[in-house]
């Protein structure tokens, strides 16, 4: 065995049985829209990992917030290495950022008040961070009035991760994804991360890293393994204790895994003694000590308790304290499953009369605010060629009648990604094409209506940070 990979067990073997498996499997293909990938690991093993087609193992998937995790490990290895403590003040990392004036709370501000989201404003930093003309994120941080006492009020503030990462470059001289990829990454054969930055080139901390499923359950391995791996203690204990446990009170909230306390860019979970990080549309680390396992999980929904109370109710309950009998039935079933998982593809008729009234004509937009000029479709053999001309410059993209169809664009992102296509006519004039960027949560659905000599275009997303429904538009053949 190659020595980063993680080894494979039978589920029984390891104390859970692969009929509590599939359970969960076939309750998120019925319940949960969409789950994109998951790892199980029992006692160190992988006892089961499937994959949504066109989500893939190799392929990276974007974490959002599980980022935050991350670069607390980072922090956990500058304090190791002296660099910091928790209990440094921020603004003795950046006197020449500070305002003019600096409020009592502002100069109480620690490290530990930045990694347990108790710094003591009242509104995230994040937007007011983007928003600065000059890309100096931390100087618009250190501006943002501090209504709290630090320590004393809870508030999700992804700008906070932001000044962690900023403080660990200052300290070491390197992006944290240059620190973690010597220190962490390399050791657990993680390879292939990217991280975003800021204008100043510096990792944005609370979002923008990028790894695979199994890179994923590697780090909530490690964590579980209090820091050590392959014999070597990559991580203090101390650190991975401290980071866990709970320092700030969120019981404000309201659902019910995100009221139970958070750590140093971890969250507490219901479960007794289970701790995880998660991202935004259901990106997932969980850590349970008490049963020796983690699972990793990918994925696209809006509800995001939706997920763990799935895995509360199928995985958590299934694991026992020792080795199970055999069970080849349900093993067998289980594989089968997991080998045949895949993204709903686009459902409805492959051909219509329409389709050779429209095919290859232009349909053309008046300005609008989705920057969209105009509209194309080839239709050919089992599928089509949708033609999008935007802002950005034309944007081709192949759809599959009845599969998926893999390629590239650069349409609705400023740079070209993975997509798979699927399309169908849903009736007789209307046409949807289903787009899965599956380096990603985002899943939109694109539908143009035909009607005499126009089209009424509409894209819909699965999830998103704003409005999942844009503007219907309405176009003339040109």
């Amino acid at each position: 065995m190659a020595k980063y990979e993680l080894q494979h067990s039978v589920p029984e073997a390891q104390g859970i049985s692969s009929a509590a498996i599939l359970a969960f499997v076939e309750a998120a293909d019925k319940d949960i829209d969409s789950l994109h990938s998951f790892m199980l690991l029992r006692h160190g093993a992988v006892v089961a990992q499937g994959w949504w087609s066109p989500y893939a193992p190799e392929v990276p998937h974007v974490l959002f917030s599980l980022s935050k995790s991350f670069t607390s490990t980072a922090v956990g290895l500058a304090v190791a290495d002296g660099l910091l403590t928790v209990d440094d003040p921020v603004l003795a990392f950046f006197p020449e950022d500070a305002p003019r004036r600096v409020s009592r709370n502002l100069a109480a501000m620690r490290v530990r008040h930045l990694l347990a989201m108790s710094t003591g404003h009242a509104v995230d930093t994040t937007e007011f961070m983007f928003r600065r003309r000059d890309g100096n994120w931390v100087k618009a941080f250190l501006a943002r009035p501090v209504k709290y006492e630090p320590g004393t009020h809870f508030l999700y503030n992804t700008g906070a991760s932001y000044m962690l990462s900023a403080i660990v470059q200052k300290l070491t001289g390197r992006p944290i994804l240059d620190y973690l990829g010597e220190r962490i990454f390399a050791p657990l054969g993680i390879e292939g991360a990217t991280w975003g930055t800021c204008p100043r080139g510096i990792n944005l901390g609370g979002f923008g890293l990028n790894v695979k499923t199994e890179d994923i359950a590697k780090f909530g391995q490690l964590y579980l393994q209090k820091g050590r791996w392959n014999g070597a203690q990559l991580l203090p204990e101390a650190w991975v204790e401290e980071a866990t446990r709970a320092h700030s009170d969120n019981s404000a909230n309201e659902a019910p895994d995100w009221k139970q306390g958070y750590g140093y860019q971890f969250w507490r979970c219901q479960p007794r003694n289970v701790y995880r990080g998660d991202g935004a549309f259901g990106q997932y680390c969980i850590v349970m000590p008490d049963q020796d396992a983690v699972i990793a999980i990918t994925a696209g929904v809006g509800d995001m308790q939706a997920v763990l109370n799935l895995v509360w109710k199928h995985l958590l309950p299934a694991m026992q304290p020792n080795p199970l009998s055999a069970d080849v039935a349900a093993h067998t079933a289980l594989e089968q499953k997991l080998a045949s998982l895949e993204m709903k593809w686009q459902q409805g008729q492959s051909s219509s009369p329409v389709a050779a009234q429209v095919s290859g004509k232009r349909f053309v937009f008046e300005k609008n605010d989705q920057r969209i000029k105009s509209v194309q479709l080839d239709f050919a053999g089992d599928g089509s060629t949708l033609t999008l001309r935007d802002a950005q410059g034309t944007h081709k993209i192949a759809c599959g009648h009845g599969v998926w169809i893999m390629g590239m664009t650069a349409f609705d992102d400023r740079f070209p990604r993975r997509v798979a296509a699927s399309a169908a006519w849903t009736d007789e004039n209307t046409y949807t094409i289903k787009l899965c960027f599956y380096e990603t949560p985002f899943c939109p659905t694109l539908t143009c209506r035909f009607v005499d000599d126009q089209v009424l275009y509409q894209f819909k997303a699965n999830v998103s940070f704003g409005p999942t429904e844009r503007p219907q538009l309405t176009g003339k053949r040109a």
